[in-house]
């Protein structure tokens, strides 16, 4: 099986959340994201920390686990092919980010001939994902 992680996935592993997914690391023959989900993250940390929600040492520890966790991406570049996707309509509502990842992930999967699982927590890009015949966890 091989993955497709967004950014809300990647978060609420990186913050330990609850309702975070627990992949059994073993049965997935890869993990793949876009670029912009590391974009997308440091943006969230920065968030909280304009919030007041991480202390300074929280933060560094965080921004060091995320960047640890991107290693083990395979990380999908933000080409012209995957924005013009992104701007084709999709069978449901989905904001500019989402559908840059379902984007992402489908011409992913038409390159390479193969499934994808996606993982989310967006319930937006779940459907959508769904309704492409993704399988999806998180959601």
């Amino acid at each position: 099986m091989i993955i497709y992680f967004d950014s809300s996935a990647i978060m609420r592993l990186i913050l330990g959340d609850p309702g975070r997914i627990h992949p059994d690391w073993k049965l997935f023959r890869a993990r793949v994201s876009s670029e912009l989900a590391e974009v997308e993250c440091l943006r969230t940390i920065d968030r909280l920390r304009l919030k007041d929600c991480l202390s300074e040492a929280e933060i560094a520890i965080r921004k060091k686990e995320l960047h640890q966790w991107l290693e083990g991406l395979d990380r999908i570049k933000l080409s012209p092919a995957v924005l013009r996707r992104a701007s084709e309509p999709f069978p449901v509502s989905l904001g500019t980010l989402d559908a840059i990842h379902l984007a992402t992930a489908l011409l992913w999967q038409e390159e390479r001939q193969t499934d994808l699982t996606m993982a989310t927590h967006d319930q937006a890009l779940a459907r959508a994902a769904k309704a492409f015949g993704m399988e999806t966890i998180g959601s």
